[in-house]
């Protein structure tokens, strides 16, 4: 434990400051795959029983029509958080017929990338500029890498916290500048010790044959059963370069030193033709393609383990909410769906979030240059593939070090921390879970990835239908639960209004789609941005 983070915690023991605490926000996005009993893709419309996925504050759609994405909005309360989530699944599993929800994060039996029917919108410039998106997204990287399912875990600190915290810290600037300049500092802790929570919580090492779709491959997989394919130490192959990379994007070396930086990285991302991308063109026989030939067509498309975010108004660039008003919470990428919860992630894992971020929060956070954040990569890759071999060695600086011992380090900095939440919030929970989860460290099998392919090798079966099993036993359970937060009238309310409103933005479209992407793009520029 560094004196710093040790004069840190001293100074949290008091009242006032676990008062303060007890006010982080939480959300969850949770994407899932709606597929047939036999596990393949469905090819049906999104459910008009789910409402307009352009418009409904809970239940929209990722990349395809197929691929659901759940939100629950920003809670203090993971308990609460959790019923959200369990209440919208529910809800969706009754209004999908005999489909049921993808239970990992990996697709099976799809035979070709075009039975990935693009996710749509209505016919209003906002929804069609969404499709062409992903068309792009289509276009650029294949449909079969956004099949692919995850959680994004959103964390805010409490406005009192920051408050308390900017005194202590002896900080004069203004409010919402401190903020951002505070998270960026757990962004970078973040990607520096990414790799624990990869080990922790990646569910996915094994994967179907039919992905790859005949692609060679530079991993030396084993073969499982008829067609799955799986690397013995794995622990996350929705992290790999199988998975959601962008090689155009690994030369832009954006930077996390502070906001301004991030936001000119991403801006240059977004206005720097690429020659690659240019051959697919714009709009062809008068049908789009893409946004543009840009590096990036939009922000969204650039791929992070995190994200500094600001809610955005209506029609303005992430960029652009940020320039303005600064870092209000933080965007969790890096985690693969939990395939032993119904709901894709725990509460333990939530409370675990909480720790292991206001770690990287509280701990000296220095700059990191592109080479610190190529050697804070390579961590990465080395435990998404090999995090559960023995004596791995990852780089802490240039200097090789034993992921265990690491990890043990990183563990005993969490407890006083896990210990001072229980404080705030009562009880234990927060120091059991960093118990749990040690117990991981100890045994790699432990581990969700371990668990997985401990049962997939024990059962013989592969991996789409030990999916299909996990996902029937979730429906099960999620259909006999009682609604705990929401209700059935709620959720066909919210469906109605979100098709009205979807109605409502397509009645009020004045300009064509063509002059609506070039208001966009131009009222969106990089002076704009400007506070």
């Amino acid at each position: 434990m560094s004196q710093l983070f040790s004069e840190r915690i001293t100074a949290l023991q008091s009242a006032a400051w676990s008062s303060s605490i007890v006010g982080i926000r939480r959300g969850i996005e949770r994407e899932t795959l709606r597929v047939k009993p036999d596990g393949t893709l469905s090819q049906l419309d999104h459910p008009p029983a789910l409402g307009a996925a352009l418009t409904h504050p809970l239940i929209t759609t990722d990349f395809s029509e197929s691929l659901l994405e759940f939100i629950t909005p920003a809670q203090t309360n993971i308990d609460v958080t959790i019923a959200q989530l369990t209440d919208i699944h529910r809800f969706a599993l009754s209004n999908i017929a005999d489909e049921q929800l993808g239970a990992g994060s990996m697709p099976c039996f799809i035979k070709h990338q075009d039975e990935i029917r693009l996710a749509y919108y209505g016919t209003s410039n906002v929804g069609r500029m969404k499709t062409v998106y992903r068309q792009g997204l289509k276009n650029r990287y294949g449909s079969m890498m956004q099949a692919i399912s995850g959680v994004h875990f959103n964390f805010s600190v409490p406005t009192e916290f920051w408050q308390h915290y900017q005194t202590m810290l002896g900080d004069q600037s203004e409010l919402a500048d401190f903020m951002s300049e505070q998270y960026f500092g757990l962004i970078r802790n973040y990607k520096r010790y990414v790799w624990l929570i990869v080990y922790l919580f990646g569910a996915s090492p094994a994967l179907c044959k039919s992905f790859l779709q005949g692609r060679q491959s530079k991993y030396a997989f084993e073969l499982l059963g008829k067609g799955t394919l799986y690397l013995p130490y794995a622990t996350s192959l929705r992290m790999s370069d199988l998975g959601y990379t962008n090689s155009a994007q690994s030369a832009l070396n954006v930077s996390y030193n502070n906001l301004p930086d991030y936001i000119k990285g991403l801006q240059q991302a977004i206005t720097t033709p690429s020659t690659q991308y240019q051959g697919i063109g714009v709009k062809v026989d008068d049908t789009y393609q893409q946004l543009n030939t840009n590096i990036l067509q939009i922000e969204n498309e650039f791929y992070s383990t995190i994200r500094p975010k600001r809610t955005t108004q209506s029609g303005e660039r992430p960029t652009c909410a940020l320039a303005k008003r600064g870092v209000e919470y933080i965007e969790v990428r890096a985690l693969d769906v939990n395939p032993f919860s119904p709901v894709g992630i725990s509460a333990e894992q939530m409370r675990f979030l909480d720790v292991f971020l206001l770690y990287c929060l509280l701990q000296e956070s220095p700059s990191m240059s592109a080479e610190e954040q190529d050697l804070a990569d390579q961590n990465l890759r080395k435990v998404v593939t090999d995090g559960r071999r023995l004596n791995l060695e990852l780089l802490d600086g240039a200097t090789p070090r034993l992921m265990q011992d690491w990890a043990e380090q990183l563990f005993a900095d969490l407890m006083p921390l896990a210990h001072w939440l229980d404080t705030a919030y009562g009880g234990d929970k927060y120091q059991a879970v960093i118990k749990h989860f040690y117990l991981s460290l100890l045994d790699p099998g432990k581990t969700f990835s371990g668990q997985l392919l401990a049962q997939l090798k024990a059962s013989k079966q592969d991996n789409s239908q030990f999916n299909l099993d996990l996902a029937a036993l979730h429906q099960k359970t999620l259909l006999a639960t009682e609604y705990q937060f929401y209700s059935e009238t709620q959720f066909r309310q919210m469906a109605t209004d979100s098709i009205s409103a979807q109605q409502q933005i397509e009645q009020q479209d004045t300009v064509s789609f063509d002059n609506y992407l070039k208001q966009y793009f131009v009222e969106n520029a990089v002076k704009l941005c400007d506070k």
